[in-house]
């Protein structure tokens, strides 16, 4: 049942306004998602899709009379603007580091007049981050960790990414790159990353399986701690690379899973 003031029929061009809403008890607001949509599981059982990432049908969303279009990024710019042409009215957030990703839930709980059941949402988020870091404040030595986005270029991790590497226990081996908004500035050369020799790599290729054996069996890599140790995993995208509740729950819990059990095996 949709609670109090704010726009009444919101299409969400990607799945963090959903999965957002969703938490907080909005869900009948939500009339059109994105194509890419996974999280809640069953959201495909009664939303229509309308989108794609990089564009959608005007016809399909105008269809639904929507009062508000929750979209992300540069990357959507052309479909935003399509959108406003046609006189609908959309909002699109850029967040990239976990400050950001709060502050767009916050806006977002405010503007469906969910503002208090959003601060109990984030103070549950941050209460976890405290537990994990409390934990890993403990550990002699925190695993280097090297996050791969893409294979080909080479894209390391996003900001947030970096930021919950480490919440998580580890140290992201390219910090100053995860700070560039895009992605074409988080291009580190292989020999970089073998260069920075980290003791995990985690990869999550965006919209295609991670070829595990070809990652490792790059010029040189056989020499990089990860691969030597079998310290080399695949994370599910949809937990990690949106920018939203996904990220800061199943994605955090994944990452501190490998850190931990690399920890364990290293103080045996």
């Amino acid at each position: 049942m949709t609670h109090g003031l704010g726009p009444k029929r919101i299409v969400c061009l990607t799945e963090e306004p959903t999965e957002i809403l969703c938490a907080l008890g909005e869900r009948d607001r939500i009339v059109g998602i994105s194509a890419y949509t996974v999280r809640p599981p069953d959201i495909r059982d009664d939303k229509p899709v309308v989108s794609a990432y990089l564009d959608g049908s005007l016809r399909k969303i105008e269809a639904l009379k929507p009062d508000l279009v929750v979209g992300f990024s540069d990357i959507q710019a052309n479909l935003a603007a399509k959108l406003i042409k046609a006189h609908l009215p959309v909002l699109i957030f850029n967040q990239r580091s976990v400050d950001e990703i709060f502050e767009m839930m916050a806006t977002l709980g405010r503007i469906v007049d969910a503002a208090d059941r959003t601060r109990a949402l984030l103070d549950g988020y941050r209460a976890r981050f405290a537990e994990i870091q409390a934990e890993t404040s403990t550990w002699s030595r925190r695993p280097k960790v090297y996050f791969e986005e893409w294979d080909e270029p080479i894209i390391s991790g996003i900001q947030w990414v970096s930021e919950l590497i480490t919440v998580a226990g580890g140290e992201d081996v390219f910090p100053e790159l995860a700070m560039a908004k895009g992605a074409a500035d988080r291009q580190p050369s292989a020999e970089q990353v073998i260069a920075a020799n980290p003791d995990i790599i985690v990869a999550s290729w965006c919209g295609k399986p991670v070829d595990r054996d070809a990652l490792c069996s790059r010029p040189g890599f056989a020499q990089i701690a990860a691969v030597q140790d079998d310290s080399v995993f695949e994370m599910d995208p949809s937990i990690i690379l949106q920018p939203g509740p996904a990220a800061l729950t199943d994605g955090l819990e994944a990452l501190h899973h490998i850190f931990a059990q690399w920890y364990a095996k290293q103080s045996a």
